[in-house]
C-alpha cells in the first residue's frame, strides 16, 4: 500500500524537501503503525533536514539520512500492532513520537506514545511530543518549585512555550525572553515578566534567578552565571550556534565541568522520549494548565516553505502539519 510523505534524499536546505509516494511502513516488535492525522514541526526537524550539527549524523546517517521521511511528533489512530505490544489496540487515538511522521502512516515505539488527551485537537496533540517532553524534563532537572524565580530564554519557541506554562503550573515566578514581535505571545502563555532580548540583557545584574532554563541563542556560561543566584541552577536544554560539528553540546559539557568548581549548578539536558512523561504532560493538559501554542497549521505540500519560515525566525510557538 502506497502513501504520501514529505522526504529529502540528502542533507541540505528546504529546497531539497518534497512530497513523494512511498510504501507504507510495517510495525516491528514493540511498535505500532499510526495513521497520522497531524504532525509537529519545530527546530528539531530543521536540524534533521540539514544534518547539523554533524554529530547527529552518527545516529541518523553519515552521508545521507537513513530515513528519507521527515518528522517525529505525531497524533493519530493506531491501525496496526507489532509483536509484544499490549498497551495499545487498533482504533486507539494516540500522540507522542514516531519515525517519519510527515506521512500518512508512520511507525512508533509503543513506549513513546500515550492515549491522546480528549481536550486537544489532533494538530494540538501532535505538537506536544518532543518539545513538551524537553520542557518538562528541563524543569525536572532544574528542580523548579513553587516560589522560585525562573528565567526561560527562548520562551516563544516550541520548547519555551511549554516551559513557561509548566513552570507557572509548578508555582514559579516566570520571566521569559523573546524578540519584540513575540513578547505578547510569551505574556499570553502566563509569564509574569518578559524581556525583549533585542533591548535588554537578561544578565545585566539587576535580577537574579533561582533557575535558568536556557533554550535559545548561545549565551556564554559567564552570562548565565551573572543571572543566577549564588546557589542557582542553569539547565542548558537548547540553543543554536556553537559550531557545525557539535552545536551546543560542547557548551553543555563545559557547564558540567565548571559546576565542579563553583557554588552554582550548571548542567545540560539530553531529553528522553518516554510514555511516562507523556502521561505526566496529559495531567497538566487535562487540568487546563498546559495548552500547545500553535502558530499555524500547514499541509504536506507547504512543509518546505514552513521550514524556511522557521529558519527565518518567523514562527512563534509550534507549527502543525495536517495530514488527514
Amino acid at each position: 500500500m502506497r502513501m504520501q510523505a514529505v522526504v529529502r534524499d540528502n542533507y541540505g536546505s528546504a529546497d531539497g524537501v518534497r512530497v513523494a509516494e512511498l510504501e507504507r511502513p510495517t510495525p516491528g516488535a514493540g511498535q505500532v503503525l499510526v495513521e497520522v492525522q497531524a504532525a509537529g514541526l519545530d527546530r528539531g526537524v530543521w536540524h534533521l533536514m540539514t544534518g547539523k550539527p554533524y554529530l547527529m549524523r552518527l545516529v541518523f546517517g553519515l552521508r545521507r539520512p537513513k530515513n528519507p521521511v521527515l518528522g517525529a511528533d505525531l497524533a493519530g489512530r493506531v491501525v496496526g500492532v507489532g509483536a509484544g505490544v499490549t498497551a495499545f489496540a487498533e482504533g486507539d487515538e494516540v500522540f507522542g513520537v514516531g519515525v517519519g511522521s510527515f506521512a500518512q502512516y508512520a511507525v512508533a515505539r509503543a513506549d513513546k506514545l500515550a492515549l491522546k488527551p480528549l481536550d486537544l485537537s489532533s494538530p494540538e496533540a501532535a505538537t506536544v511530543g518532543i518539545s513538551g517532553l524537553t520542557a518538562l524534563q528541563a524543569l525536572d532537572l532544574g528542580k523548579v518549585a513553587a516560589g522560585q524565580k525562573v528565567l526561560i530564554t527562548g520562551a516563544s519557541g516550541g520548547v519555551g512555550s511549554f516551559a513557561v506554562q509548566l513552570a507557572k503550573a509548578l508555582g514559579a515566578e516566570v520571566t521569559g525572553t523573546a524578540s519584540t514581535a513575540k513578547l505578547a505571545l510569551v505574556q499570553s502563555l502566563g509569564a509574569d515578566h518578559v524581556i525583549d532580548y533585542t533591548q535588554q540583557d537578561f544578565a545585566d545584574g539587576i535580577n537574579r534567578y533561582d533557575v535558568i532554563i536556557d533554550l535559545a541563542g548561545n549565551p556564554t556560561l559567564s552570562r548565565l552565571r551573572r543571572a543566577l543566584t549564588k546557589s542557582g541552577t542553569a539547565v542548558i536544554a537548547g540553543g543554536e550556534g556553537g559550531g557545525a560539528v557539535a552545536g551546543g553540546i560542547d557548551r553543555q559539557l563545559r557547564a558540567k565541568l565548571l559546576s565542579l568548581f563553583i557554588g552554582q549548578r550548571m548542567t545540560g539536558l539530553l531529553s528522553q522520549e518516554k510514555a511516562v512523561d507523556l502521561e505526566r504532560l496529559k495531567v497538566f493538559i487535562e487540568a487546563g494548565q498546559l495548552k500547545p501554542s500553535i502558530d499555524s497549521v500547514v499541509k504536506l505540500a507547504e512543509v518546505p516553505q514552513a521550514l524556511r519560515d522557521l529558519e527565518a525566525g518567523l514562527i512563534g510557538g509550534k507549527l502543525a502539519v495536517a495530514i488527514s
